[in-house]
């Protein structure tokens, strides 16, 4: 039997890197997978690998912002697939500046999605899980949360607030038998790193113990291992997924 048989997880960010391999890790192990992101297309194009793999896969376009718009996605989902076992708060932008000129609406616009984005998704699948006594809610965070990162106060701020929400919700919702953790990957291989200039990345790379950057996939891994029962156990913890970079 798949590890994750039948069970019913939602994935935001769901379009390209950290999130398409995560909803494609959960697809693999038997889970009926919702891929949410505000590119239709991409996320059509990653529910339909999630089909491949052979198990059920929903698309939904959806701006993780915007509190009615992600409730009626949820809704949707559950009045489909029947439960929600799996959260996946993936969804992440950054809108990178130096503290001096960053304007407001770049910090309004990470914060909106990274960390509010998060919010709601807990606020509004949390109901359903609690009326199950079960269920997994995974945010992902980041290293730039744990260690800052120049450049990056809002991305950082919004990261370090992932983790904040984490151990409070986790404690909130771990009578309910509800585990609540957090994953802070490193520097990634996705769309979002390949925008760093090539010095930098030099720069970087004597900084991470294992000396390269980290797969979306090693990133899915680890979210596969806290969405199955071998992590029951396991709540308000943060897993690196770095490298070694924030040790």
């Amino acid at each position: 039997m798949p590890l994750l048989d039948s069970k019913v997880a939602i994935v935001t960010g769901a379009s390209r890197g950290i999130g398409k391999d995560t909803a494609l890790a959960l697809a693999e192990a038997g889970a009926k997978t919702a891929c949410l992101a505000r590119n239709e297309e991409l996320v059509k194009q990653t529910a339909e690998e999630a089909r491949k793999k052979g198990g059920e896969a929903l698309a939904y376009k959806v701006d993780v912002s915007k509190f009615q718009e992600l409730e009626a996605v949820v809704e949707d989902i559950y009045g489909r697939l029947g439960r929600i076992d799996i959260l996946v708060n993936n969804a992440g932008i950054t809108r990178d500046n130096l503290i001096i000129r960053m304007t407001e609406e770049e910090w309004d616009q990470v914060m909106d999605t990274n960390l509010k984005g998060a919010f709601f998704g807990i606020k509004i699948v949390s109901r359903y899980m609690i009326k199950q006594r079960s269920g997994k809610i995974i945010n992902i965070a980041s290293v730039a949360g744990v260690v800052g990162n120049k450049g990056q106060s809002n991305y950082a701020a919004s990261k370090a607030g992932i983790i904040g929400l984490t151990k409070s919700v986790a404690k909130e919702l771990a009578p309910r038998g509800i585990q609540v953790n957090a994953i802070a990957p490193g520097f990634i291989t996705t769309d979002m790193t390949s925008k760093l200039k090539e010095e930098t990345k030099e720069t970087l790379l004597p900084q991470i113990p294992l000396g390269r950057f980290g797969l979306p996939q090693e990133v899915a891994r680890a979210v596969l291992f806290l969405a199955s029962p071998d992590s029951d156990y396991i709540t308000g913890h943060v897993l690196h997924v770095d490298g070694g970079l924030a040790m």
